[in-house]
């Protein structure tokens, strides 16, 4: 009864890993369709593309095997000729130059208002028609290998080259790279003609698939050119949408100062804070969406037209059309939009043109007026805040990008009889969304048209004596009866809660708001702002049914750093419905989780509709999908380390009386002994700061330390499911005896030669899976001999020839028989099948990666055709040589080792099982690495000189 419990326990574990698996494969799903749904409108043009025949192999010895095309809107320019500014895209993992399309075709419409007819805006500007050229990479996986990078780098470089010597002299270019061609972009850096780079969707600080030390190698190489280039780089990220890129590897590193003492211009915009955009978008959507496509498009015309300026004006291009909201508005470059003139002259306007009032609300104006606001007297506060909406107009420089002709300036005047009133410099000056009340926002297939949006102007002022009132001169111009404006004051201090995570995880929090104002802020310094953590807020309004009828619903802002903005309507999230908040402004192995975000909630003053409270708790479901998205990985070097647990539990079992455990045997154990003991260490270690490469990568903090039991009764639930029986009385018994020198010394010559060693090892994972499985006959009959007599050793080939008696090897004690060592010989077989298993979606990509290679290119891509790349790492015998030796004595029907060694094997398995756990999740590709050095050791100590023949 006890065995049946013990299996029934044993059960239910592996059914709850495989729930658990299920439960985050479907919460990672639900990302985009709760968590962050994506509004972008289709994108369409008439494409052509032109194949540069001229980019041979007398510029690169890839020429075979990639590609070069220049892109041209049919209809719209000539095939063939070069008149403008070169734009480079390169692609990225399994991306085709085709998609380069949207942006080129949204460039050429922007560019000519009809076929052949330059735009009025540009027709006596400095800018100039884009020639967009694009890589052609065949589709070539480079997520996954490294020396795919290399060559891809390799012929960009020799591309950008190539198109440079098309025009005439001095050129620049301009680079766009998507996911992986990001990578690439930034490996061509530094360049003396390249101008600007842009980036959509890469990852600049974590590889997305990180099994691969050259991938990690290059990324780390970037860095450093990042830090050091004066180069303009932007990164587009699309947020928890991109279920391919974690966005928070995105994000840019700080930049450095150079030698003058500015920095070097890095931005990071997420498309959910893109002005215009304001939605999270898709890792293949970023080179589609219209609302992030044309803007885009528009940067790189004027960047192109800016390119012989300084880094900092092609910054200040790039801030202007690429805009995130957070950018001091005196850095724009001026584009004559709205009124910049510097003071009012109050004597100059007449008296009908000139009104009072304590706030100001004008739906649909239709008059140029003047409108002075008495700054409030509050004993208490030496400044006020004076807040301004402005519907689809314009505030210089900020406006949607087809506005209204309304036009608005604010002044400060010291009293309402001073003539000259300077302008009033805001310390917010942006555009935020304004969300249809009978629509979801942001709007599916859809999204924000070009003209919406609400400029945001917030600006401190000094509150006035009692003996000189002070005034905000609000001058609207050029109303015509479309849009309105909204204004007010209120203080400038925020609503500060103070909950810590381990309180909202308990009970949430609830946080009452003051009467109606325009614009709150609310600050929660100790939650975090983590890619792990989704948090869920609810809203109750005072008046939620005169809130359609408001000018300005409520509108919440949530910013976790300043990169990363939220926006999202209160108004459809009643009354069932609630808010989920998330950030990306840190994440595991990225950097230190960071504390703190803010809360802004937008409304006018024309309806009684506010916020009375919020209620602010985590949202679990969405939570678990972030987890699952980060750490699936992770799973995969933790399973190698439960099973070299188990293997070093048998190995240490075996040296007793007693065979080899099998390994139903030794994950029982592992699970029933050593789990509980191990999930509370788990949480111990979460609580030490180690550095973000190691552990589960949240150096330490506390309220991360259930992630680790919670993964780790996973793997164990997975092992178990993939490895663990019930025990049968059938014993496999395979010996061969036949030497295999000479065909390992050929597999190591291909290595060296031809194909990379995961290809080898996939081999031998093929062959001793058959050698685990090919005695099941032997051993069905064998199972009923009695155990005094051996069994015969018969070779699967010659089986008249004996075994050899080395190769066996039992054990001199009396109680151990030739049956027992050929029991432990099996069961030994079958954990190293299972490390290999565990071990193989390491290998398995960077071989997925060759063989399409090598079917898409030849042999010239295998070889790197002279290039000076080519599959260096990959020849490295030595981290496959001890896999195949193992294979090669466990097809002989060897014994792993002999109980007299001082030096056991299963040593070798505890250090592969400490480099699993604490160095595997971030970089898998190394669990691999030191399992090969573990596996020359068992090598060494456990066959040693008896695989020469020697006893």
């Amino acid at each position: 009864m006890g065995m049946r419990s013990h299996w029934q326990a044993i059960g239910f574990l592996g059914a709850y890993a495989l729930l658990c698996v299920l439960i985050f494969y479907r919460a990672g799903l639900d990302i985009v369709k709760t968590l962050s749904p994506q509004g972008c409108r289709m994108s369409w043009m008439s494409p052509s593309y032109v194949l540069q025949a001229g980019l041979d192999h007398s510029w690169t010895p890839l020429a075979s095997r990639y590609s070069l095309f220049l892109y041209r809107e049919v209809g719209w320019e000539g095939p063939g000729e070069l008149r403008g500014s070169p734009v480079l895209f390169i692609p990225g993992n399994a991306g085709s130059s085709h998609q380069v399309r949207s942006i080129a075709s949204s460039a050429t419409r922007q560019y000519f208002s009809s076929p052949y007819h330059v735009e009025a805006a540009f027709e006596h500007g400095p800018q100039r028609p884009v020639d967009f050229f694009a890589l052609e990479f065949n589709e070539d996986l480079s997520a996954f290998d490294g020396h795919t990078l290399d060559a891809e780098t390799a012929y960009a470089r020799a591309a950008v080259d190539y198109i440079l010597s098309l025009y005439e002299k001095p050129t620049s270019i301009i680079l766009l790279g998507h996911s992986m061609g990001g990578t690439v972009a930034v490996s061509l850096l530094p360049h003396p003609n390249v101008s600007a780079l842009i980036t959509m969707s890469t990852a600049h600080t974590l590889p997305p698939a990180r099994l691969d030390r050259r991938i990690d190698s290059i990324l780390a190489s970037n860095r450093e050119i990042l830090r050091d280039d004066s180069t303009p780089v932007l990164s587009l990220c699309g947020g928890a949408t991109d279920l391919l890129v974690p966005a928070e590897s995105c994000i840019l590193p700080v930049p450095e100062a150079d030698d003058g003492g500015s920095t070097f211009y890095r931005r990071t915009v997420f498309t959910s804070a893109l002005e215009g955009a304001w939605t999270g978008v898709g890792h293949k959507e970023m080179v589609w969406c219209h609302q992030v496509r044309w803007r885009v498009a528009r940067a790189v015309i004027e960047l192109a037209a800016a390119a012989e300026h300084s880094t900092k004006v092609r910054g200040q291009v790039l801030d202007k059309w690429l805009r995130d909201g957070h950018a001091p508005p005196a850095s724009f470059v001026d584009d004559g939009v709205g009124d910049h003139r510097d003071t009012i002259d109050l004597s100059a306007l007449r008296p009908e043109e000139v009104h009072y009032s304590d706030a100001l609300l004008l739906r649909r104006p239709t008059q140029s007026h003047t409108y002075l606001l008495p700054i409030p007297n509050t004993p208490t506060q030496s400044n006020s805040l004076f807040t301004l909406y402005l519907s689809r107009g314009s505030i210089a420089p900020i406006s949607p990008h087809n506005p209204l002709p309304l036009r608005v300036s604010v002044y400060l005047c010291s009293s309402s009889t001073h003539t000259s009133c300077p302008r009033l410099s805001p310390t917010i000056l942006k555009l935020v969304p304004e969300p249809v009340p009978d629509k979801p926002f942001p709007a599916p297939d859809e999204g924000s048209d070009e003209s919406e949006g609400v400029v945001v102007f917030v600006a401190n002022v000094p509150i006035g004596t009692s003996e000189q009132q002070s005034y905000v001169a609000v001058l609207i111009e050029d109303a015509d009866g479309r849009g309105w404006v909204t204004a007010g004051f209120a203080g400038d201090e925020p609503i500060v809660k103070d909950v810590g995570m381990f309180g909202l995880i308990w009970a949430g929090s609830k946080l009452d708001f003051p009467a109606s104002t325009l614009r709150t802020e609310v600050v929660f310094p100790k939650l975090l702002s983590s890619s792990l953590v989704v948090y869920r807020l609810k809203s109750s309004l005072r008046d939620a049914a005169t809130c359609k009828d408001a000018l300005m619903p409520p509108l919440l802002e949530h910013t976790s750093d300043h990169f990363e903005t939220h926006y999202f309507s209160l108004l459809q999230s009643q009354p069932h419905q609630a808010t989920l908040l998330h950030s990306h402004a840190s994440g595991p192995f990225v950097s230190t989780p960071l504390h703190g975000f803010n809360l802004i909630v937008y409304t006018s003053n024309d309806q009684p509709c506010s916020v009375e409270n919020l209620y602010i708790s985590i949202n679990w479901w969405g939570t678990l999908g972030r987890w699952g998205t980060r750490y699936a990985q992770a799973v995969i070097a933790w399973g190698v380390g439960i099973v070299a647990l188990a293997l070093h539990h048998a190995w240490g079992a075996g040296e007793g009386p007693r065979p080899v455990p099998n390994v139903a045997e030794s994950l029982s154990y592992l699970a029933t002994r050593w789990l509980p003991k191990m999930l509370v260490l788990s949480v111990a270690v979460s609580f030490i700061p180690l550095p973000t490469g190691m552990w589960l990568g949240n150096v330490g903090a506390p309220v991360f330390a259930g992630i680790a039991p919670l993964l780790l009764l996973v793997v164990v639930g997975l092992a178990l499911s993939c490895g663990a029986r019930r025990p049968t009385r059938s014993r496999e018994i395979i010996s061969a005896r036949r030497n295999a020198l000479v065909s390992m010394l050929f597999v190591f010559l291909l290595i060296v030669v031809f194909i990379p060693w995961q290809v080898a090892f996939l081999c031998a994972w093929i062959y001793h899976f058959y050698t685990c499985a090919a005695g099941a006959a032997v051993v069905r009959s064998a199972s009923g001999k009695p155990k005094e007599h051996s069994i015969p050793l018969m070779s699967r080939e010659e089986s008249t020839i004996p075994p050899s008696p080395e190769l066996a090897s039992p054990r001199s004690s009396p109680s151990f028989s030739s049956f027992d060592a050929l029991v432990s010989a099996y069961n030994t077989n079958r954990y190293i099948l299972l490390l290999m298993t565990w071990l193989l979606p390491i290998a398995a990509p960077v071989l997925a990666v060759w063989v399409r290679t090598l079917a898409g290119s030849g042999l010239q891509a295998v070889w790197g055709a002279g290039s000076g790349w080519g599959w260096s790492s990959d020849r490295n015998v030595l981290v496959v040589a001890p896999w195949l030796v193992l294979v090669e004595w466990a097809g002989m029907g060897g014994t792993m080792f002999e109980p007299s060694l001082m030096l056991s094997p299963k040593h070798a398995m505890l250090v592969l099982a400490l480099a699993a756990f604490f160095a595997g999740p971030r970089t898998p590709y190394f669990v691999l690495e030191v399992g090969s050095v573990m596996m020359v050791f068992v090598c060494a100590f456990g066959i040693g000189p008896r695989y020469w023949g020697r006893s």
